[in-house]
């Protein structure tokens, strides 16, 4: 760990300053504070999309993280959904959010003197299907984290350190990765999703996703959750509050929560 921090401030020294992509992820969280400890708040820039793809509560995180760490937030309107390339949901649709990403953060650190752009990508987003990466190149975004070669482990792990909240913080994806590939891409299909994954939080769910398979809802907890999630009364209360949300079906995904399991279809 102790080698991977030294290149990682090394690499952080090296931008003097910097806009961060900033999600409120634990991933980002930690970028964003070892940018504000190693430059100074004041060489940092955290800019943070904002589109039906968000759901408010991370908005809302985002905000207060951002105070938290002292950082200077800007948060930006991005426009995906009126690309018919993302909105038709292919198999590149992460490539054209990210492309829009990185053209809004280029504007702002050219408007505000910040010389670099940098995201949260990790060792292990090498081994899933990551096209917005590609994206990131494209635009000169860099990576200090995985070029550091931190791990998600390590993420966690100097999080803790430093004691950022987020260091157990559950994976969070935007809510467009809850429709299939091939599947357009609807702002109501994106607040049922939103609102089903809320209420499923609200049960005492910690790591959740619905995926939206249209008129049915296929629920993703953790394993070793799925027993408490199909108990009475637990499992009448989910189904009666996911027709109301319009779903007709609604379903447990017996594998328990996958991140980026979606891209199972796509091997």
């Amino acid at each position: 760990m102790q080698d991977k921090l030294d290149r990682l401030e090394a690499r952080i020294a090296g931008l003097r300053s910097v806009a961060v992509a900033f999600s409120g992820g634990a991933d980002s969280t930690l970028l964003l504070a070892e940018c504000v400890r190693i430059l100074g708040a004041e060489h940092v820039l955290a800019v943070t999309a904002d589109s039906p793809t968000l759901p408010r509560a991370e908005l809302a995180e985002t905000q207060s993280l951002a105070g938290e760490l002292g950082a200077r937030q800007v948060v930006v309107s991005t426009r995906e959904l009126y690309d018919e390339r993302f909105a038709d949901n292919t198999r590149d649709r992460c490539y054209y959010c990210k492309r829009e990403l990185f053209k809004q953060i280029g504007r702002l650190a050219a408007e505000h003197g910040f010389e670099h752009m940098a995201y949260g990508a990790t060792a292990d987003d090498l081994g899933d299907y990551r096209p917005g990466m590609r994206a990131a190149g494209e635009a000169g975004a860099v990576a200090p984290l995985l070029d550091a070669g931190f791990s998600k482990a390590d993420v966690r792990e100097r999080s803790r350190q430093l004691g950022l909240r987020t260091w157990d913080k559950p994976a969070m994806a935007c809510l467009s990765s809850r429709i299939p590939y091939g599947t357009r891409i609807r702002p109501e299909d994106l607040s049922m999703v939103e609102r089903g994954e809320e209420f499923l939080r609200q049960q005492g769910f910690r790591q959740v996703r619905v995926r939206h398979h249209g008129a049915v809802a296929r629920i993703e907890v953790e394993a070793g959750e799925l027993a408490r999630l199909v108990s009475e009364p637990q499992r009448s209360e989910v189904e009666a509050h996911f027709k109301t949300l319009g779903f007709t079906y609604v379903t447990v995904d017996l594998s328990g929560f996958r991140s980026g399991s979606m891209n199972a279809m796509l091997r």
